[in-house]
């Protein structure tokens, strides 16, 4: 992955009247990066691609793509962007080689490359051999590619889809993540969603927002192991007396858990760790332990942690990812 940062947006804010949907959100996108922009309905993320892509204007903030001001020159910025909007803007009435055609000179692409473009568009988005069907007729998940291969016609750096697979069935949808995949290969892409098995598909990084705010963003890894190192699941032989486990430093909260007789979650400070101390004390109380390990817990679970608090997610069972 290069160093080169395509898209640089800071303080981005939008009201509406006096409601802020947006609130001092930042968006840094780096050569050869999948970004997953996740969150959940409501949470600002149309709002943000819509922002980006210059189809709305931020109430405050600065964008610049590829070093350009998206605001002080909106064209020559918007030549490095391909957008699919939720809504793919298509029209059916139209055959896939005409609409294609068409968006091509609305991206004044020359038109002695026009033909080639379209070729190469197609190739990627599996649409060769229906380039004479109208777009009407086709099913959704290929109405979709359709609206994929008009983002990429003119080849930019930065891809941005807005819900790609929202109403696709199970097999459309795998293969649009695939076709993400390739186009991550050779461009930037934003994916907004709030599937969260697609950001573990096809994103490097991930970006949550909630209520118009940033409330995490960094690498998918990071986001587990930020939320899993700093509980232990201890089975025991025998129930114990959960108060003296709950008298060792560092440790902060310690629960049973359901999962399994004689289980327990042991909450303790983030890199603190307390195995030795938990194995002490269990030789001191003659404590028999049968399995001590990292809790493990899925993405869904990491998201309502962050987004609702640890009160939600004391009913969630722990699953191994």
């Amino acid at each position: 992955m290069q160093d080169e940062v395509l898209i640089d947006a800071k303080g981005m804010q939008r009201y509406y009247n006096h409601y802020c949907a947006l609130k001092a959100v930042d968006i840094r996108l780096k050569k050869g990066e999948v970004l997953g922009l996740l969150g959940p309905n409501g949470a600002g993320k149309s709002t943000t691609m819509q922002i980006l892509t210059g189809n709305l204007a931020p109430s405050r903030g600065e964008i610049r793509i590829k070093g350009i001001d998206l605001l002080e020159q909106p064209q020559k910025a918007k030549q490095h962007i391909g957008y699919l909007p939720e809504r793919p803007p298509l029209y059916r009435d139209m055959r896939v080689d005409e609409y294609l055609n068409y968006c091509a000179k609305l991206r004044a692409i020359p038109t002695r490359e026009q033909k080639a473009a379209l070729e190469k568009a197609k190739s990627h988005c599996g649409l060769t051999q229906v380039g004479r069907r109208l777009i009407t007729n086709l099913s959704k998940g290929f109405q979709q590619r359709v609206g994929i291969a008009q983002a990429i016609l003119h080849t930019p750096d930065i891809i941005i889809l807005d819900e790609p697979t929202v109403g696709l069935d199970p097999i459309q949808i795998q293969e649009i993540r695939t076709l993400i995949q390739e186009l991550g290969k050779n461009h930037s892409v934003i994916l907004s969603t709030h599937i969260l098995p697609e950001v573990q598909a096809v994103c490097d990084r991930v970006q949550i927002i909630h209520e118009g705010s940033t409330v995490f963003d960094d690498s998918l890894s990071q986001l587990e192991q930020g939320q899993s190192d700093s509980v232990l699941l201890c089975r025991f032989a025998q129930a114990i007396d959960t108060d003296k486990l709950n008298q060792l430093k560092h440790i902060e909260v310690v629960q049973v858990d359901n999962q399994a007789r004689n289980c327990y979650q042991i909450q303790h400070q983030v890199g603190k760790n307390i195995v030795p101390a938990i194995c002490q004390l269990a030789q001191q109380e003659n404590w028999e332990i049968q399995a001590l390990s990292p809790q493990r817990i899925t993405l869904e679970q990491i998201f309502m942690n962050l987004i609702h608090g640890e009160k939600d997610m004391e009913n969630l069972a722990v699953e191994s990812v």
